[in-house]
């Protein structure tokens, strides 16, 4: 591990250790409030991994955003961190004005969103649906068709013509967004970058995500079972008990190592694609197994509002099935495997 990583790894762990616990992840979902983590995130300037000294980041790598996407799902960090990495990272590889403050990304390469003008600004229309954190972030990033191609733009959500606030089950804002003509900063997507990039690497963010919070169920799986006793002995010590935990165990590992391939992929210069596909695959199909292990292991009182474990399976729940599930990226994989040849097929697999 870099030192950087190293160092990053520490800030971002302690902040959430410190600052997030079931209370505040309570009033969260009661009222949205964060209770002042997002303020820490920026002081400690962990919102901008990927982005260049001289643009106000540090410079990294992305196997060092990695690090915090997935540290911010083992604590079920109530804040947009994935998506301003990611904005930041795209407005700075773009040649945008780097945001300030949180900021999200959407996805208008299926024609949900146009662009129009000409040179670095123009004006975006159209409508987005389940935007995340759209009524938090201050700033999107966008990928939208244009007359030229697929352009990058920058746009102010406060520009935005109507927001219609929505959630998904972990309460995390997923809004509907519409733009009348919003004035835009905009530039020709990158020829390095895929004309898909907010949903590949959307994917790629939830994935590193799932496994965090796989991580934390199952930490909280094994300390319940060992504590917890039935006919005078610890429920650990069942072996049915045993086997489940096993397979959870596997799952979370399985999820943890895909879905750190990507970010070492593009650290490596290659196209992550086939990674990403199978990362976000494997982390959906993760969640499901973890969230069920988690909770029936815990039994009735798992379920139970009071109890801090649904504060990560609801994340697994619906972090799964955002920038497409299970199924769209198997899909994806099997389409990729069909193209590329029966004497390409092994090849493949072994090389990652």
């Amino acid at each position: 591990m870099s030192e950087l990583r190293s160092i990053l790894t520490d800030s971002v762990n302690g902040l959430f250790g410190d600052k997030i616990t079931r209370e505040l992840l309570t009033r969260f979902d009661e009222t949205g409030d964060d209770g002042g983590v997002w303020a820490e995130v920026e002081a400690q300037g962990l919102t901008r991994p990927l982005v260049s000294e001289e643009n106000g980041g540090v410079g990294g790598e992305w196997r060092d955003a990695h690090v915090l996407v997935q540290a911010g799902g083992f604590h079920s960090a109530p804040v947009p961190l994935g998506e301003t990495i990611l904005a930041t990272w795209l407005a700075e590889k773009a040649g945008l004005e780097v945001p300030e403050g949180a900021a999200t990304v959407i996805d208008g390469s299926d024609g949900s969103l146009s662009l129009t003008g000409d040179g670095r600004t123009g004006k975006l229309s159209g409508r987005a649906s389940r935007v995340p954190w759209g009524t938090k972030a201050e700033t999107a990033l966008v990928v939208a068709p244009h007359d030229g191609g697929p352009m990058v733009a920058l746009v102010r959500m406060s520009d935005a013509a109507h927001v219609a606030p929505n959630q998904n089950m972990a309460r995390e804002s997923r809004d509907d967004v519409s733009f009348d003509g919003a004035s835009v900063q905009m530039a020709h997507l990158p020829n390095d970058v895929p004309a898909d990039v907010i949903l590949q690497y959307g994917a790629m963010i939830r994935a590193a995500q799932i496994a965090g919070a796989m991580d934390k169920v199952l930490t909280q799986t094994v300390q319940y079972a060992n504590e917890r006793t039935q006919f005078g002995k610890p429920l650990g010590k069942f072996q049915a008990i045993q086997q489940e935990m096993s397979r959870m165990a596997g799952e979370a590992a399985s999820a943890g190592v895909i879905a750190e391939a990507p970010f070492a992929a593009l650290d490596e210069g290659l196209n992550p694609e086939w990674q990403i596909a199978a990362a976000k695959a494997r982390a959906s199909e993760a969640a499901g197994i973890g969230a069920s292990v988690g909770h029936q292991t815990h039994g009735a009182i798992g379920f139970t509002y009071e109890h801090s474990l649904h504060f990560a399976t609801r994340r697994l729940w619906s972090w799964r099935s955002e920038f497409g599930g299970a199924r769209f990226w198997s899909r994806r994989l099997g389409a990729r495997a069909v193209d590329r040849g029966m004497d390409n097929f092994w090849p493949d697999i072994v090389s990652g």
